[in-house]
């Protein structure tokens, strides 16, 4: 089996941004007088869109009120939140054996690009990815794999690899196969429910599927 391309989620996927989004989305619940939410609740919504998020916390959907919110958000994430993530174990190692094997990779998340890309370089990962994917507002994953189709950036021959049911369906709207981890904040019964191609327990099973396999 190869795939032209591995297109990595990175929230609970390459790092664990717990903490960060815990305190960055209470920070920001917390200026437009929202009461605070829990470490659970906020860890149970990792992954979809953060308007999206915003907008479930808050029971609106005025889009003035949600741009501000995201706003606040990434006011703090931008300084301190990037740095609250922690690098899930062997996620480096895995990154080095896929690279030394001329598989190409690439990042999609639902994270602002800019602060995405800030992660990767606090971790020193960016060498790794040929190309690094966030939306616009109002995007959802399914449309940035959409755009990255329509630019030619990958083709139907790659493979999405997230933790969240919303990786995996987002690929298969498109007509991509899809790989689950669960390393990270979706539960198995979670990401079986969307058939993944395979299911990954943890990054060395899924560097030694791939590593040694030259793509098409």
């Amino acid at each position: 089996m190869s795939f032209q391309t591995l297109i990595f989620d990175l929230d609970g996927t390459l790092s664990d941004p717990a903490l960060g989004v815990f305190r960055c989305m209470n920070f920001a619940l917390a200026s437009f007088g929202y009461h605070p939410r829990t470490e659970q609740e906020i860890k149970t919504r990792i992954g979809p869109p953060l308007e999206d998020t915003i907008a479930q916390f808050i029971e609106c959907d005025d889009e003035s009120q949600i741009r501000a919110m995201v706003k606040k958000y990434r006011e703090r994430y931008g300084e301190f939140g990037y740095k609250e993530n922690t690098l899930y174990p062997g996620i480096k190692e895995m990154l080095t054996a896929l690279r030394s094997s001329n598989i190409a990779m690439g990042v999609c998340t639902s994270k602002f690009r800019p602060y995405a890309i800030k992660v990767l370089d606090h971790f020193e990962l960016s060498e790794y990815f040929d190309f690094v994917s966030g939306p616009e507002f109002g995007m959802n994953k399914a449309q940035q794999l959409d755009l990255l189709l329509e630019a030619g950036t990958i083709n139907e021959n790659s493979l999405m690899i997230g933790d969240r049911a919303i990786d995996l369906s987002s690929a298969h709207q498109n007509g991509l196969s899809s790989a689950g981890v669960l390393w990270g904040f979706g539960s198995e019964e979670e990401l079986l429910s969307e058939s993944p191609r395979f299911i990954f327990e943890a990054p060395d099973q899924l560097a030694k599927t791939f590593a040694n396999i030259s793509p098409k």
